[in-house]
């Protein structure tokens, strides 16, 4: 443990001080395709007794129009948190009919390409530029790619925390409140760049998938059955080469130093023109096709497995939100579906996260440089890939150090940050979480990885029959807890309220589409940087 772990534990850990612990915020956003009875995807729009897709708070679509996204509000307890979801699921369980939502991180057997639908938003400028913006997605990536499912956990520490910090370490007061919280935060991500390869081995949950999926492409996988393809020591095949990347993104730099560098980053990536998207231009026959033929078209699509953030205003842009009031928290977007937990993640999983990112925020973390953060790639590439294979090592401070090895070693630093999470509950929750993922490091076969290619190799190796059958488990558990009177009424009073407000900005529209996105492109991504 490095003397700035210990010294700022000892801060936490004293009786005027713990409170703040309990203050910070989690939420979750949960992604999850509509499938028929048969495990296929639904050919269905978005139903409208759920909302407005468009502006709904909590349950809207992500890239395809069956690839639901529940958004739990923030609280300061994942348990509460989870509840939430819980809900969520079980209000739209009752708006589904005879349709399910899919268990895994991997699609279920998807249709040709031209019959899986893109999200639709309305005719607002603002549905519509959501709308293109997939559009766009589908032109780069393919739409196979945008039924894939994630777990997105945002986490906040409280504000009072980093000043509490601040002031111990920073006497003189070179910098503002605002950007030592933005630095530390930073500083979070960078050792969640360094160690977050555990969490994929820990959690990683789509060792296999369909093989229509790959739509032709060349692969490395092996065939496990007539449908379903996969790698014998995977975690994560969600999170590999094989998911959400492409050529244009792959140039991009690493920018977890700083926000200023981060910002540089994303502005030059929306405004530099990218050869094979300029062939394609921005219509074709007069309908739009992509918002611009840059490196990336908004900032949402830049892909990492971590992102800072701060809650934007009405017609700000992300990046300008964090340049003018810094970040607010982050997204950690690297973690599979459970396909064995009815809301995709357990309580357990949530306890285990908050440790290991209070970890990541009060540890030393030190800039990284170009060469650095290509190990961390590659140590992250080699989990997703291979993370059970017997033997296998991975890169630290220039050795190669076997993966449970060092798995351990991590634990052993995050466990006296799991001890100040539970004195400042008064259980052992966090404990608990910790004992189950060593576990993990001392039998692999203990990972969710292993377990979900157990259950495919006892039931014929189907990839879509497992998926289906955890589907039709889940179902039958949010049917059988429907939604109390109380939830119920806030649930439709919430999908009312957000399709008024969908009928009121259509009713509102002004101005050409053409001359909205202009004014969208040309807004200043950054006035005040810092």
């Amino acid at each position: 443990m490095s003397n700035l772990l210990t010294r700022r534990l000892a801060i936490l850990a004293d009786e005027k001080h713990r409170a703040v612990l309990g203050g910070g915020l989690r939420g979750i956003e949960r992604e999850t395709l509509r499938v028929d009875p048969t495990g296929h995807l639904a050919a269905t729009p978005h139903p409208a007794a759920l909302g407005s897709a468009l502006t709904h708070p909590e349950i809207t679509t992500d890239y395809a129009e069956t690839l639901l996204e529940f958004i739990t509000p923030a609280e300061h307890d994942i348990a509460i948190t989870l509840d939430k979801l819980d809900a969520i699921h079980r209000f739209s369980y009752t708006k589904l009919g005879s349709e399910m939502l899919w268990s895994q991180s991997m699609p279920c057997q998807l249709p040709a390409e031209e019959d899986i639908e893109i999200a639709w938003y309305g005719k607002s400028n603002m549905g519509m530029l959501k709308h293109v913006y997939r559009r766009g997605l589908a032109l780069r990536y393919g739409k196979a790619m945008q039924c894939i499912a994630g777990i997105h956990y945002n986490y906040s520490l409280d504000e009072r925390l980093w000043r509490l910090l601040d002031e111990s370490e920073n006497t003189e007061r070179k910098q503002s409140a605002k950007a030592y919280q933005s630095e530390s935060y930073f500083a979070t991500i960078r050792n969640f760049r360094r160690y977050s390869w555990l969490l994929m081995y820990l959690f990683g949950a789509s060792p296999a998938l369909s093989s229509s999926f790959l739509r032709g492409r060349p692969h490395k996988l092996e065939q496990l059955s007539d449908d379903t393809l996969y790698l014998p020591y995977a975690t994560s095949l969600r999170m590999s080469d094989l998911g959400y990347q492409n050529d244009a993104q792959s140039g991009l730099s690493p920018h977890e130093n700083c926000l200023d560098s981060y910002v540089a980053t994303l502005t030059k990536a929306v405004n530099q023109p990218y050869a094979p998207y300029a062939e394609i231009g921005t219509k074709k026959d007069g309908e739009w096709v992509q918002l611009s033929t840059n490196v990336i078209q908004i900032e949402n699509e830049y892909y990492s497995t971590i992102r800072p953030k701060r809650v934007i205003r009405s017609g700000e842009r992300p990046i300008q939100a964090l340049c003018s009031r810094g970040v607010q928290y982050i997204e950690v977007r690297c973690m599979d579906v459970d396909p064995f937990e009815p809301i995709g993640i357990s309580l357990q999983t949530g306890r285990f996260l908050d440790a290991f990112l209070l970890f990541c925020a009060l540890e030393a973390s030190p800039v990284i440089s170009e060469e650095q953060g290509r190990i961390y790639t590659e140590n992250f590439a080699r989990t997703v890939k291979e993370g059970r294979r017997p033997g296998l090592t991975l890169q630290n401070n220039g050795a190669e150090v076997a993966l449970p090895v060092w798995g351990r070693e991590l634990l052993e630093r995050i466990r006296p940050v799991a001890e100040l999470l539970d004195r400042q509950r008064g259980d052992s929750a966090h404990a608990d979480a910790m004992a189950v993922q060593a576990a993990k490091l001392d039998d692999p076969d203990r990972t969710p990885s292993a377990h979900v290619l157990r259950e495919l190799r006892a039931n014929g190796g189907s990839f879509a029959a497992f998926g289906l059958r955890q589907s039709e488990r889940h179902a039958a558990y949010f049917r059988s807890h429907p939604p109390t009177a109380e939830e119920n009424a806030y649930f439709e009073a919430q999908a009312a309220a957000s399709l008024a407000e969908q009928a009121g900005m259509e009713a509102a529209n002004t101005g050409s589409f053409d001359d909205f996105v202009a004014a969208y492109r040309n807004s200043n991504l950054c006035k005040n940087v810092g």
